[in-house]
Parts: structure tokens; sequence; C-alpha cells
């Protein structure tokens, strides 16, 4: 994407960092989480902390839905 003559993207705020939300347990903690989980359920991206995803291994590698586990 390219910007009009003279303009910048940039508008001068700094972004704030994302934060994610275990959709589980509700850890949170600032984005990327090299050992966290991310979802996609019914259309809507779901993250679950590493100790989440560890104890639901086994259904996340099966696929199942995080409601199921």
């Amino acid at each position: 994407m390219t910007s009009p003559p003279g303009g910048n993207d940039d508008d001068g705020s700094a972004a704030e960092p994302e934060r994610l939300v275990c959709a589980r347990c509700r850890t949170s903690a600032e984005a990327p989480q090299l050992t966290w989980t991310s979802s996609v359920e019914h259309g809507a991206r779901r993250d679950f902390c590493e100790s989440c995803s560890r104890e639901n291994l086994r259904s996340i590698e099966g696929r199942r839905d995080s409601d199921w586990w």
C-alpha cells in the first residue's frame, strides 16, 4: 500500500503492544509468546497459554474444539 504524495503512514502515536489472554484460564501476556498456542474456532481466534496448551495437548492435536476439553 502506498501513501499519498507528501503523506506518511505514521500518525505520530506509538503502537501499543498486543496483549494475549488465555481463552481457558484468562492469564495474560504481551504478544508474541512463542510457547502459546493459537486456534481459530467458529471463526474466532483463541489463544492458550503454555500451561493450558500442555495440559490439553492431545485434544489440540486431535483438532477438538476447546469447548470439548
